[in-house]
Order: C-alpha cells, then sequence, then structure tokens
C-alpha cells in the first residue's frame, strides 16, 4: 500500500515519462517542416537523431557518478527546465541564428539534456516511494511513455489538420507548457532515498564486479534493442507491407507499437499481483521471437502487420521489468545502477535498429531479412530469462497464492 502522500510523487514521475515522450516524439514529426522552411537537406536533420541519442548515452554516464552527490529534486527539476527551454527555443533559434541548422541543433541538445536526465532520476524515484508492488507501479510508470508518444502524434496531426502545418510554433509552445509546469510540481513532492541509511550503496566499480548486474546490464540492452529494432522501421515496415503513403504509415507504424507495448504494461500494472515477474518476462521473450519470425517470414501483409503488434506487447514488460528485478536482487545498486542499467538499454536501442539497416541494405534492402537477423537480442533475452535462478521455481506465470 502506498503512503497518501507519495502519490503526488508517482504522478510527477507519470508526466515526467510523459514529457520524455513530448521531446523524443514530436520534433521528428516537423522534420519535412524544417526541410522546407529553412531548406535544410533531409540527410542534415537526421543528424538531430544522432545527436539526441548520443547526448543521452553521455547523460546515462554521467549520471552513474553525479545524480546522488546533486540530488533527485534537483535532477528532476533541471531536467524539465531544459526540456521546456529546448522546446521554446526550437521556435526562436533557427531563424535567429545566421544558420537555421545550428539553432535547431542548440535546441535539440537543450532538450536531449532534459529527455536523458528525465530517463536516469524518474524510474529511481518511484522504486523509491513505498509500495507492495513496486515492480507494478514500474510496469505503469513506463506505460505512461507509450501513451504519451502516442498521444502526441495523434494530438499533433489533429492540430496540424485543423489549424496547417504552418502554425506548428504555437503547437510547440504549447506542448513546452507540460515540462514547465512538472518541473515546478516536481519541487513540492515528498522524496524518498533509494538506498536505505545504514544499507551500503555499492559504487560504480563495485557494480562492475557483480555478476547479478551484468545479467540485468544483457537483459536490458537485448530489450532496448528488441524494442528499438522494430519501433525505428515501424513506419517503413508499414509502409512496405501494407503499400499506404508514406504521411499515413508515419503515424500507423509506431503509433500502433506504442499502443500495444503500453498495453501490456498497464496490464501488468493493473494485475501484477497475480502474475510472477520472472515468468512474465520468460513469456514475453518467447512472444518476442514468435513476433520477429511472423514479421520476417510470413509474406502476408495483414499477418505481418499483426506481428508487429505482438511485439510491441512482447517487450512492453522487459524494460521496467528489468529495472525492477535488478532493485530487488542487486541490494545498495542505488542511482549508480540505475543510470548504468539505462546506459546499457540506451546501446540496444542504438545496436537493434542498427543491426537492422545494416543487414537489410547488405540483402539490397530487403527489411524482412534484416529483422531476421535481429532475432538474436530476442533469443538471447530468452536464454538468460531460462538460466536466471528462481526464487519461486514452483511458479510459472501465475502467484496463485495472491489470486484469491
Amino acid at each position: 500500500i502506498m503512503e497518501k502522500s507519495f502519490k503526488k510523487t508517482i504522478t510527477a514521475c507519470f508526466i515526467g515519462y510523459v514529457v520524455q515522450a513530448v521531446v523524443n516524439t514530436f520534433v521528428p514529426l516537423l522534420f519535412l517542416t524544417f526541410n522546407t522552411a529553412y531548406g535544410i537537406p533531409l540527410s542534415k536533420i537526421t543528424l538531430l537523431i544522432t545527436v539526441n541519442f548520443v547526448l543521452q548515452l553521455l547523460i546515462d554516464m554521467a549520471a552513474a557518478f553525479l545524480v546522488d552527490k546533486i540530488g533527485y529534486r534537483v535532477c528532476a527539476s533541471v531536467a524539465h527546465v531544459f526540456a521546456t527551454v529546448g522546446l521554446v527555443m526550437l521556435t526562436v533559434l533557427p531563424e535567429r541564428m545566421p544558420d537555421p541548422f545550428i539553432g535547431l541543433m542548440i535546441s535539440v541538445i537543450l532538450y536531449a539534456i532534459g529527455g536523458g536526465l528525465l530517463e536516469v532520476v524518474v524510474s529511481p524515484i518511484v522504486e523509491s516511494c513505498p509500495s507492495e508492488r513496486k515492480d507494478k507501479t514500474m510496469s505503469l510508470l513506463h506505460s505512461f511513455y507509450c501513451w504519451g508518444s502516442v498521444g502526441v502524434a495523434a494530438l499533433s496531426a489533429l492540430f496540424f489538420f485543423t489549424a496547417g502545418i504552418s502554425h506548428w510554433k504555437i503547437l510547440t509552445l504549447a506542448w513546452a507548457v507540460l515540462p514547465l509546469a512538472n518541473g515546478i510540481f516536481f519541487l513540492f513532492v515528498p522524496l524518498k532515498k533509494l538506498v536505505a541509511d545504514g544499507e551500503e550503496r555499492l559504487s560504480v566499480g563495485k557494480l562492475l564486479k557483480n555478476k547479478s548486474f551484468w545479467m540485468f546490464a544483457i537483459l536490458i540492452l537485448c530489450a532496448g534493442a528488441c524494442e528499438s529494432a522494430i519501433v525505428q522501421w515501424a513506419s517503413t515496415f508499414v509502409e512496405s507491407s501494407l503499400g499506404i503513403r508514406k504521411a499515413l504509415g508515419d503515424l500507423i507504424g509506431p503509433a500502433l507499437f506504442a499502443a500495444t507495448m503500453g498495453i501490456s504494461r498497464v496490464i501488468y500494472g493493473k494485475f501484477g499481483d497475480r502474475l510472477n515477474l520472472d515468468g512474465m518476462m520468460l513469456f514475453s521473450g518467447f512472444l518476442c521471437v514468435a513476433s520477429y519470425l511472423v514479421m520476417a517470414l510470413v509474406p502476408v501483409p495483414a499477418v505481418a502487420l499483426a506481428g508487429m503488434a505482438l511485439c510491441g506487447f512482447s517487450v512492453g514488460i522487459m524494460w521496467p521489468g528489468t529495472y525492477s528485478s535488478a532493485s530487488a536482487t542487486v541490494k545498495g545498486g542505488g542511482n549508480a545502477m540505475f543510470a548504468l542499467l539505462a546506459l546499457g538499454g540506451d546501446l540496444g536501442c542504438v545496436g537493434g535498429p542498427a543491426v537492422v539497416g545494416f543487414l537489410s541494405d547488405r540483402f539490397g534492402g530487403d527489411l524482412e531479412t534484416g529483422i531476421l537477423f535481429a532475432l538474436v537480442f530476442p533469443v538471447i533475452l530468452t536464454v538468460v530469462m531460462l538460466l536466471k535462478p528462481k526464487k519461486h521455481k514452483s511458479k510459472l506465470l501465475f502467484n496463485k497464492e495472491e489470486n484469491k
């Protein structure tokens, strides 16, 4: 049972993940607009995505050493400030700088710092809140990133359809209000230490010598790769499989994947007390392997699309489940562990799509072949889960004694 005062903390964290969805999802919707309005080549604009990812990786590494010294409240509020300023500057700097691309780049750097910090601090803040089943809350927390992604894409599309894409700056400023308000909210919510007083806090060096930590690092790297290998290519997959135009594919593909991923996280967040986390993650691993095989090998468009939806559902529990399981297993890991796990997950998010893209190109642009090779990620995850020591060997998927 969660203390009433900490419900505000959980709410702030939920909104924090929606903010991260805004900074990761909204700006790519404007890439074509930047191309036409400022005359910036699309090849140059795609560098913005790379900068966003690289910065988040750097922040993951820095956070392992700095967040405990600075404090969660300061980090969370500063993250929201960077996200707000980055979005606001997006409407100002491109036209004020000699080169509009430099203005875009500065804006992206600002909000990427905010997004990276949010990823590192929000999950451990939730983990520190008093609750009987933290894995349920963690799953629900991560579902808000999914719903945020779907909501940002849908609401932005509705705005562009009704008001016109030329008014994109109004919508950008409207989205900037969310991190501003939540950053202020974070100044007043109660926070609790992740590592209790008297409990040994593991240093980065000790963590890197911990065998259990490396098991979770492999799990979250594969989780990130399983997810991003498909989500980054979702729009292309939908366009090629269904033969629909790009504008619609850019919306349907990622939205479908995010929605099914969000549904699985909500299901565990709601019924997690009846489900065994290890069993769910193992089951999800098998589902993910099956979904990859369907997408890669079944030539029927509707079935392939169903495979993509199944993949979104299967990866939902992997990332938050790894966080919760690691926190319960590696005592004293604290923020350093969460930051290093975030780094591992983000490396997977970079590696998964890279494997699919590189091998697709090697086989004449055949996306299905790239997906088939990326099957290595869900297979490794499933094998690790099979080898993972079980606390309750009699339980597979359901906690029978709690299912009353």
